[in-house]
């Protein structure tokens, strides 16, 4: 028979409660701290993670290696984490918040910003390569494989040659801009379903949209 293994920790109501650790994820959101970075391409998980904080009124608490929000929906708890140790070092939050928080690597979602999508494409990857994204390569660094789900959000590739990084440091335009509470919200959608109805079922409703 199998045994299942449970974590305790303290609820909200101040009693001890037994957490399946099968009902645990960890959302993490890659982006750079800062008031440079912020709301740009680069910077797409950590505004993502903040939309989803701003529908459910959650507060980010700073912590070893990032910001941290606990999020409970349909009897999972999500752990929604910006790293803040810059998107090349990602691999550092991540692997520490899943030890500490006993989350089994299969309930890892990272959200990314992607060159290779157009503008607003989402799409969900159960594993994959780095596709040269460095804060996924450190990830796969860290952990010693890729075989985690990874949300990607597309960005596009609207820039002249030698231009690369300060278009995925710039900001959105105004016509992205305007689409992007939408987008966003497209996104938090995906993160639900990822925990609540699965991988695959999630990537045959979403991916295609």
């Amino acid at each position: 028979m199998l045994k299942r293994v449970f974590s305790w920790f303290k609820g909200s109501s101040g009693t001890n409660e037994a957490i399946d650790p099968g009902m645990k994820y960890l959302i993490a959101g890659l982006g750079n701290i800062g008031s440079e970075y912020a709301h740009t391409r680069h910077n797409v998980g950590f505004d993502i993670l903040d939309h989803l904080a701003g529908e459910e009124k959650l507060e980010f608490k700073d912590g070893r290696y990032g910001f941290t929000a606990e999020y409970r929906y349909k009897g999972r708890i999500f752990i929604l984490l910006k790293p803040t140790t810059y998107v090349n070092l990602s691999g550092r939050a991540v692997r520490y918040w899943l030890q500490k928080e006993n989350i089994p690597v299969e309930n890892l979602l990272v959200v990314v910003d992607d060159l290779a999508l157009d503008f607003g494409k989402l799409r969900l990857k159960s594993k994959g390569s780095d596709a040269g994204h460095n804060g996924l390569k450190n990830i796969n660094e860290s952990l010693g494989h890729n075989q985690y789900t990874r949300l990607r959000f597309g960005i596009g590739n609207n820039f002249g040659k030698g231009h690369q990084v300060d278009y995925v440091l710039g900001k959105w335009n105004s016509e992205e801009a305007a689409a992007l509470p939408e987008r966003f919200g497209q996104a938090v959608e995906i993160i639900r379903s990822f925990a609540t109805l699965g991988i695959e079922r999630t990537m045959s409703m979403y991916n295609n949209k």
